[in-house]
C-alpha cells in the first residue's frame, strides 16, 4: 500500500514533520489487518462500500479546512480529469477489495508479499511503459523477485494470485495516479466521490433487503466498526499525502517497507498463518531483491547525512 510511484516531486530535504506524517501513515497501514480481522464476518464488498462512504466526509472536511475546495470544483468540471480519476478510483477499489478479502481469508502473508513486490513492479512498469533503462542492481532485484514468485508457484501448485493481484492493482494505480494533475488530498476525495454513488446504492440495497450489517442485520459492534472504516481508510492516506510533500522520494522509498513488514509479523505471530520452509526461502529472495533495490537509496541517504553541515555549537 505504498504510494512511492504516486508521490510528489522529490524534496530538497527531509523534514521532521514529514517523517512523522509518513511514519504515522505506514504504522497505521501496518496495523490495518487487525481492523480487517474484526470485520472478517462481513462480506468484503460491504466493507469496501463503507470504506468509501465514511471516507468522503473526513476527506471533504480536511479539504474545506485547508481552503482547497476550489481545486475539487475545477476537477469536477474537467472531463479529462474525471476520466483519469475514474480509472484510478476503479483500481484503488479493486486493490482495497482484494486486500479485505485476503485478510478475512487468512492470506495476510500474501498481502505482505504483494506490497513487498510492489516497488519492484514499479521498476518493471517504468522499463516497459516508459522505456526507462534498468540499472544492473535493478535487473538483479527483478531476477530475485521473479525467482521468489517462481518458488511460491512451485510450493503452492499455482501462481500466488492474491499477492500478484495486489501488486498489479496498486502498481497500476500508482502509475496512473502520478499522471493525475491534482494534489493528494484533492485526488483522494475526487476518487471517493466517483465511487460514492455506487457504494451508497449498494449499502442501501443491503439494508433494504435485511442483509446489511450497519442497521438491519448487524450488532452495535458492527455499527461502530463500519463507521470506523472511514477513519481507517482516510487518515493514513491523508497522513501519507502530506508527509510525502515534506520528504525526499528516496526517504519515502526506504520507509515504504514498514507496513508490509508489520503485516508479515502479524500474519506469523498473531494470525498464526502457516509459514513453510519453501515460503521462507521465497520471502528471502524477495527481501534480497528489496535490498538490491534499496542500496542506491541507502547510499544517497548516507551521503546526504555526511554532507549535512554540523549544527552551530552554543557559546
Amino acid at each position: 500500500m505504498s504510494l512511492d510511484a504516486a508521490a510528489p516531486p522529490a524534496q530538497q530535504g527531509d523534514s521532521l514533520r514529514g517523517f512523522a506524517f509518513a511514519f504515522g501513515a505506514y504504522f497505521l497501514w501496518g496495523f490495518l489487518p487487525l481492523y480487517m480481522k474484526a470485520v472478517a464476518h462481513i462480506s468484503p464488498t460491504e466493507v469496501l462500500a463503507h470504506r468509501v462512504i465514511w471516507s468522503a466526509p473526513l476527506a471533504a472536511a480536511l479539504l474545506y479546512a485547508l481552503g482547497r475546495m476550489s481545486d475539487l470544483k475545477a476537477a469536477l468540471r474537467d472531463r479529462r480529469m474525471l476520466a483519469m480519476a475514474s480509472l484510478t478510483a476503479a483500481l484503488i477499489a479493486v486493490n482495497w477489495g482484494i486486500y479485505i478479502w485476503a485478510i478475512a481469508n487468512d492470506r495476510a502473508l500474501d498481502a505482505a508479499l504483494g506490497y513487498f513486490i510492489n516497488p519492484l513492479f514499479s521498476i518493471f512498469l517504468g522499463a516497459v511503459l516508459l522505456r526507462e533503462k534498468l540499472q544492473p542492481l535493478q535487473i538483479a532485484a527483478l531476477g530475485c523477485a521473479a525467482a521468489g514468485v517462481a518458488l511460491l508457484t512451485w510450493e503452492g501448485g499455482g501462481l500466488p494470485w492474491t499477492a500478484l493481484a495486489l501488486t498489479f492493482s496498486w502498481g497500476f494505480y500508482a502509475f496512473f495516479r502520478k499522471t493525475l494533475p491534482i494534489g493528494p488530498n484533492q485526488g483522494f476525495l475526487l476518487e471517493v466521490l466517483i465511487l460514492l454513488p455506487l457504494a451508497t446504492a449498494y449499502v442501501v440495497w443491503l439494508e433494504a433487503t435485511g442483509r446489511g450489517h450497519l442497521l438491519a442485520g448487524g450488532t452495535w459492534g458492527d455499527f461502530w466498526l463500519l463507521l470506523a472504516s472511514g477513519v481507517a481508510t482516510a487518515v493514513p492516506l491523508i497522513l501519507y499525502g502530506n508527509g510525502a510533500k515534506l520528504l525526499r522520494l528516496s526517504t519515502i522509498g526506504i520507509m515504504q517497507y514498514i507496513a508490509p513488514t508489520m503485516i508479515f509479523l502479524l500474519a506469523i505471530f498473531v494470525f498464526k498463518e502457516p509459514f513453510s520452509r519453501e515460503r521462507f526461502f521465497a520471502f528471502a529472495l524477495i527481501w534480497a531483491a528489496l535490498v538490491l533495490y534499496s542500496l542506491p537509496m541507502l547510499r544517497d541517504f548516507a551521503r546526504r547525512r555526511a554532507e549535512r553541515p554540523p549544527p552551530p555549537s552554543s557559546a
